[in-house]
């Protein structure tokens, strides 16, 4: 069972919320003798005063400003690996009422090269993570391990400093450089040409014959973008010590 955590701590927001606004208008319920133990009202109140401001508190950072993922799998290798966790920018592509996800203000839209959060079409209630490769409009062409779009090739050079054993290329995203893994430079999987609708966007993983993308489950529309993934804060993988060494690390 998937559990909604926004639906809960939002619930949680409006319910204690509704009762201190209820006992300073109608119950009253301040003791004027600190010695005279509350009643259940009483108790419930004093509750419900002591979580209010942190549950408003945590429900304005998490639904407005930056909200915690862990990465699940490896389909964004190597710039992000199994058991990172990671700090999603929750305002950069618009501000959004939590549970209804309605877009409120509109801050920013998706540049190639961004590394994504956004709910999958077909069950949202699935988060994945992906790099940006195509803008609205955009024709993209994957073949043989490289990007045509727009009739340009993205840059590509392998790294030869990479420690991985499958080979590690360095990819130029409209001066957003990173790494990506492949599997077989001479062979690629799911290679096409695909057409970009309007107010959608082209993901891939940097994984890219490991990755469940938008070669699969198609471009994205806009409204199922979560935010952009900024920093790492933590990795960590049962049965293993932490990398102390990803802490901090800026998403490239």
């Amino acid at each position: 069972m998937i559990i909604n955590l926004a639906l809960i701590l939002t619930a949680l927001t409006l319910i204690s919320g509704a009762i201190v606004a209820l006992d300073k208008v109608f119950w009253k319920t301040t003791q004027s003798d600190s010695r005279q133990a509350p009643g259940p009202l009483g108790t419930l109140v004093e509750y419900a005063r002591s979580f209010f401001p942190v549950l408003l508190f945590v429900l304005i950072i998490r639904s407005f400003i930056f909200e915690p993922f862990r990465i699940p799998s490896g389909s964004m290798m190597p710039t992000l690996l199994e058991g990172d966790f990671i700090f999603v920018q929750k305002f950069a592509y618009g501000l959004r009422l939590p549970v209804t996800e309605t877009k409120i203000i509109e801050t920013g839209s998706p540049q190639r090269g961004d590394v994504v959060v956004f709910r999958l079409p077909s069950d949202p209630s699935i988060n994945y993570i992906k790099r940006v490769v195509g803008l609205p409009g955009d024709e993209i062409v994957y073949e043989r391990q490289r990007l045509i779009i727009n009739g340009e090739a993205v840059d590509l050079k392998q790294d030869p400093n990479a420690t991985y054993e499958a080979p590690v290329f360095i990819e130029d995203l409209d001066g957003r450089v990173h790494d990506i893994l492949v599997s077989n430079p001479q062979f690629s999987t799911r290679d096409g040409t695909y057409r970009v609708p309007a107010g959608h966007y082209f993901v891939m993983g940097d994984n890219r014959d490991r990755s469940r993308d938008s070669r699969f489950i198609g471009a994205i529309p806009e409204k199922f973008l979560v935010g952009e993934a900024v920093r790492v804060w933590m990795h960590f993988v049962p049965w293993n010590a932490p990398d102390w060494n990803r802490i901090g690390m800026k998403i490239q």
